[in-house]
């Protein structure tokens, strides 16, 4: 099928390029990726039902002594789900959401093909024995491979593999919750972590194309639905603030649970699966002797069932602290599987303690409240999207599904999702600054900032200030390395095997690292580097550096990623800088821009000045040692300029530029000061944005 999608594409896409119809071709592939999104989240949806469905009915054939069979049976299946994983593919296991997200920012989008089939192996293993978990983060990963496999196989750019990448994942929440809005909103907040209007497009047809292929394969019983509510009294949006309140705290809770359970027993091997199935299943022992219990557990699986009959509840059978009891257990056993080995997301369990703390606030203060009629199943609605919102740091989507779920026949709820998605959004940040995704992420070492639109170095691809790609063969010794890199006055370059292939890189770290100059490369270098390419944003770069702490990317092509054409520094970033400064007419706008974007990240634009009697007064810069994880990018001198160069020779009072991390300020900033006769070097952050480098005042810029 693809083969055949390729040589269409192909015979097209000379005369679409040319007729200025290409878009139209690759907007037809978006709508293949929905398509085939809607597919998979139809096969996954329909196979975790049977398997579930055999499983209680195994138990009643048994016998009707043997209602506890079910939960028993968690440790088995997370304990085959973890096995798939570790034996064939590790991103078979986990949430789904932050792989997708780290695939798109250190990886170009890249997600291997196979580990669909693993993924969803894996997942039908560990939610149709019964593990706490959702379908829809593992479908999201399903979704963007999906995307990227079809883009690669296409030969398609690097940003339209982003964009089918987001088309994918928003594709799979249109399919899972028949919510294609919500799923465009998904995508574009949480995946790209941006509203680039480039991609936007792409993700709305897959998106809508998915949810009409699920919904007529299997119609839409098995996704959640929701009575259409109103708003009772306008007095009742006390009630939701102080709903919202409460989930502020819950979902402080909920992500910090997440984030211990991760860190238990972690190199315990087959014995972690085994030990959190028994776990799950004592927990869901303990919720059949809760009040109304049925046959079955509500907390495993994913509780749609449950969240459904609480969306449209009236009158409940269960008491308010009931309710409760079941959201804690479903939290706590929802963590337990997320963190076993298997595959499962944290939606709809996120939406599932919401929509029971809001039918349990409902409840308890219903019979306190005289202005209205409560609705716990209003209640119910508002609840899971406040605490989507809080944990996910999504409140747009929140919103989002929650409307679509009415059926979107009116605004009867939406002063109450507003008001409420805004305050949990707000009080959890100032308690917990990172959401669950972003939390994950950061274990991982990857750190995700978010950006706006217009980005300076938007304007700047890596093709334009790359350098020369340092090349040396795996099989060359440490010491010859050394000896390249000292005579080079290079920390870093691209290793390649016999074919000329990439296959690594090696840095100067690398290199004193090892005690023994006689072994090769390849024993030392850093395997399956993160790479760019030509057409590669500046500043997608640097946020891929920044993530990952590394001072240098390898280029490729953009049709072979093992042709390394090049290599982007941090001290090409300067060049783009300057480059981009001078390009534009609007200097102001764009500086502004820039000091938002390198404020929230790790590294940024920073002076000092050259104390009289310090270390580098009165020397060149070559013979001066600077922090590795920092560049200086301009002299200022009176009311000129300097670009500096090796040879350039630093003055008392000179205000240098740089662009670094904080430590590596600080460090700048201590040395200079050592050793002077007036200690004066820290120029403290002012939040003005002062002249850039090019302007005639000759001031350098401060942190911008």
């Amino acid at each position: 099928m693809l083969a055949t999608l390729q040589r269409i594409f192909n015979r097209v896409r000379r005369p679409a390029s040319e007729s200025n119809q290409e878009a139209v071709w690759f907007l037809t592939i978006a709508g293949v990726v929905g398509a085939l999104v809607g597919l998979a989240a139809a096969f996954l949806s329909t196979t975790i039902h049977w398997l579930t469905e055999g499983l209680h009915r195994l138990s009643g054939v048994i016998g009707p002594g043997v209602t506890y069979l079910v939960p028993l049976l968690v440790p088995l299946g997370l304990l085959a789900a973890w096995w798939i994983a570790q034996r064939f593919s590790p991103q078979a296991a986990g949430g789904g959401v932050p792989e997708t997200v780290q695939a798109l920012v250190v990886r170009n989008g890249y997600l291997a093909t196979p580990s669909i089939f693993y993924k969803m192996a894996t997942t039908i293993l560990t939610l149709g024995f019964g593990g706490s978990a959702g379908r829809e983060g593992p479908m999201v990963q399903i979704g963007g491979t999906i995307g990227s496999s079809l883009s690669r196989h296409l030969g398609l750019g690097e940003d339209k593999v982003r964009s089918l990448v987001a088309a994918g994942a928003g594709a799979a929440i249109g399919a899972s919750f028949n919510a294609p809005i919500a799923g465009m909103l998904f995508a574009l907040e949480v995946i790209l972590v941006s509203f680039a209007v480039r991609h936007m497009s792409a993700v709305v047809i897959a998106s809508v194309v998915a949810a009409v292929t699920i919904t007529t394969l299997i119609g839409s019983e098995d996704t959640l639905s929701a009575s259409v509510y109103e708003l009772g009294s306008p007095k009742e949006l006390l009630l939701y603030a102080g709903l919202a309140i409460l989930a502020s705290i819950v979902a402080v809770v909920f992500i910090r649970t997440y984030h211990r359970t991760s860190h238990t027993m972690q190199d315990s091997g087959w014995k972690r699966p085994v030990v959190f199935g028994f776990a799950i299943a004592g927990l869901a022992l303990v919720e059949l002797r809760l009040p109304a219990a049925g046959a079955t557990s509500r907390i495993l699986g994913s509780g749609e069932a449950f969240v459904s009959s609480l969306l449209r509840l009236t009158q409940s059978s269960l008491v308010w602290w009931a309710i409760l009891a079941i959201a804690l257990l479903k939290l706590v056993a929802s963590a337990l599987t997320h963190d076993s080995g298997g595959s499962g997301g944290l939606f709809m369990p996120t939406l599932f303690v919401g929509a029971s703390l809001g039918a349990a606030f409902a409840q308890l203060v219903g019979p306190y409240w005289s202005a209205s009629a409560l609705q716990p199943g209003a209640f119910a609605l508002v609840g899971m999207a406040t605490m989507f919102a809080a944990v996910a740091r999504a409140p747009l989507t929140a919103m989002l599904i929650v409307f679509e779920l009415t059926g979107a026949r009116d605004y009867g709820l939406i002063l109450p999702l507003m008001l409420t998605a805004a305050i949990a959004t707000f009080i959890t940040e100032r308690f917990q600054p990172d959401g669950t995704y972003m939390l994950e992420l950061k274990d991982r070492g990857v750190n995700i900032h978010r950006k706006g639109e217009i980005d300076l170095l938007d304007t700047v691809d890596v093709g334009e200030v790359m350098g020369r790609p340092p090349l040396v063969h795996q099989n060359d010794t440490l010491l010859s390395v050394q000896e390249r890199m000292d005579s080079s006055r290079s920390h870093g370059f691209a290793v390649v095997n016999a074919k000329g292939a990439l296959c690594g890189v090696i840095t100067a770290t690398d290199v004193m690292r090892s005690s023994d100059k006689r072994l090769f490369i390849k024993g030392a270098m850093t395997a399956n580097p993160i790479t760019v390419t030509p057409g590669t944003h500046v500043s997608d770069a640097l946020e891929k550096m920044a993530s990952l702490g590394i001072g240098r990317l390898p280029v490729v092509s953009e049709y072979n990623p093992t042709e390394c054409i090049g290599m982007f520094r941090r001290e090409d970033a300067i060049t783009a800088y300057h480059q981009a400064l001078g390009a534009t007419t609007d200097e102001g706008t764009h500086r502004t821009n820039l000091k938002h974007r390198t404020q929230s990240g790790t590294t940024h634009y920073f002076d000092f000045s050259i104390p009289k009697g310090s270390f580098a007064a009165g020397k060149m810069l070559r013979e001066n040692v600077w922090p590795e994880s920092s560049t200086l990018v301009s002299v200022s001198r009176g009311v000129s300029v300097i670009v500096p160069q090796g040879d350039t020779i630093l003055r008392p009072g000179d205000v240098v530029t740089a662009f670094g991390t904080e430590a590596s300020r600080s460090r700048i900033i201590e040395r200079l000061n050592a050793g002077a006769d007036e200690p004066t070097a820290e120029i403290p952050f002012s939040p003005a944005v002062k002249a850039g480098p090019t302007d005639p005042a000759g001031a350098a810029p401060t942190d911008v």
